[in-house]
């Protein structure tokens, strides 16, 4: 087995765990700004409601959401165990995604999954705005959304982005644990070369998350020197 080959079958996993990655924040992010606003209503049963969803998702490992997602809607519909394997051959990718069923399942377990936690970090950043800069741009006639964007939104991303970043980060490394439903990621392809009494390539996988996990590292760095400007 050489180098070029196990190195090939990486970028391949890679792919996926990439592409895991992206969808997971394209989902996650707008979903936990949405739940947000619901975990600060004024409607105490929907606030009351949101929090305790928040709490069972944040509680609940997620290897066994994971499990929960894949496997519970087979067992509750007629469907059964292929409930969302009958997707595997529309879902199709080229980046190694051979059941689409269980890739698909694994963006929703994962998107709700961060969504909850990101929901928290908004919270915390939109709460952390003092009352009176609000109050202010009532005063001076300003609309809710120009309060928003021109007040408290860049203020929110001040506040944020440290947290935010460090889950994020985390995001990358769980990626791996879609492996448990039968997504073919990066520490998948590495696992599949033991059977042949290879070791290396698992080590060999490490380098792939340590070199997107530095990426992302200097990205956020950047971001936070590109809005030092909003001092909170």
């Amino acid at each position: 087995m050489t180098f070029m080959t196990v190195t090939q079958s990486l970028l391949q996993g890679f792919g996926v765990t990439l592409l895991l990655f992206v969808l997971t924040l394209i989902f996650s992010l707008p979903l936990g700004l949405l739940i947000s606003t619901f975990t600060m209503s004024k409607c105490t049963p929907i606030r009351v409601f949101f929090k305790v969803i928040v709490w069972i998702v944040r509680g609940v490992p997620l290897m066994l959401q994971l499990f929960i997602v894949y496997y519970l809607p087979g067992m509750i519909s007629k469907a059964g165990s292929n409930f969302w394997g009958t997707l595997d051959n529309s879902f199709y990718f080229d980046y190694g995604i051979k059941n689409g069923g269980s890739f698909l399942a694994t963006v929703v377990a994962f998107a709700f999954n961060y969504a909850c936690y990101f929901s928290e970090i908004f919270r915390g950043g939109i709460e952390g705005i003092p009352q009176g800069q609000i109050e202010a741009g009532q005063v001076l006639g300003m609309t809710n959304r120009q309060i928003f964007f021109k007040i408290t939104f860049m203020q929110v991303v001040k506040r944020i982005l440290a947290p935010m970043s460090n889950e994020i980060i985390t995001l990358v490394k769980d990626t791996a644990l879609a492996r448990v439903i039968g997504v073919v990621e990066i520490v998948m392809s590495a696992y599949i070369f033991t059977s042949k009494a290879l070791i290396w390539p698992l080590f060999y996988s490490g380098a792939f998350y340590l070199l997107f996990v530095g990426l992302l590292t200097l990205l956020f760095n950047y971001l936070e020197k590109k809005f030092s400007y909003y001092r909170v």
